[in-house]
C-alpha cells in the first residue's frame, strides 16, 4: 500500500527564493543599484515611486531571487531605467528631486545582510572640494604631460641635493 502511495503523489521541485546581493550607490540625480547575479534569466523590475520589485533566476545555480526594497525617498519611475550583463543587473533609478542626497537607500534604518554601499563607484557630490580636486588633477596632468625638452642645461649647478 505505501508503494502505491508513493506512486500517487506527483512529482515536484523545490524552488529555493532567496534575496540577490546588491550594491548602490548616490549621484546628484540618481540612485543606482547593482543585482550581482550571474547570467540571470527571467529578470523583472518593476519601478513604483517610493519602491523597486526585482526578480531573476541565475544562471548558474538556478536560485529564484526576489528583493523588494522601500526606497529612502521617492524616484521616477517613468525615466528609471535597467540593463542586464552576464554579471548582474544595473538598475538607474531617477530621483524625484535632483540634488538631494541619500544617507542611505532604503525607507528604513534596518541593515539588510544583502545589500552594500559600492565603494567603488560612490562620490560624496555633494562636497565642494571635489571640483577643486578635478582641478588639480587636471592641472597635475598638464603638468605631467608638458614635455621637459625646453629646460635648461644643469651643468654648473651643486650636485648636492637637500630634502
Amino acid at each position: 500500500p505505501w508503494i502505491v502511495l508513493l506512486l500517487l503523489i506527483p512529482s515536484f521541485s523545490f524552488v529555493i527564493r532567496q534575496p540577490a546581493t546588491a550594491k548602490w550607490y548616490d549621484r546628484r540625480d540618481s540612485v543606482f543599484i547593482e543585482f550581482c547575479v550571474e547570467d540571470s534569466k527571467d529578470v523583472q523590475v518593476n519601478f513604483d515611486k517610493s519602491k523597486i520589485d526585482f526578480s531573476c533566476v541565475s544562471g548558474t545555480d538556478n536560485i529564484k531571487h526576489q528583493n523588494t526594497v522601500d526606497l529612502f525617498g521617492e524616484i521616477d519611475p517613468k525615466e528609471s531605467k535597467h540593463r542586464r550583463t552576464d554579471r548582474s543587473v544595473l538598475c538607474c533609478l531617477r530621483k524625484a528631486e535632483a540634488g538631494k542626497s541619500w544617507p542611505r537607500l532604503t525607507k528604513d534604518k534596518t541593515k539588510c545582510n544583502w545589500l552594500s554601499v559600492d565603494f567603488n563607484n560612490w562620490k560624496d557630490w555633494e562636497d565642494d572640494s571635489d571640483e577643486d580636486l578635478s582641478s588639480f588633477d587636471k592641472f597635475s596632468e598638464m603638468m605631467n604631460s608638458m614635455g621637459g625638452d625646453d629646460l635648461p642645461d644643469l651643468d654648473g649647478a651643486d650636485d648636492e641635493v637637500y630634502f
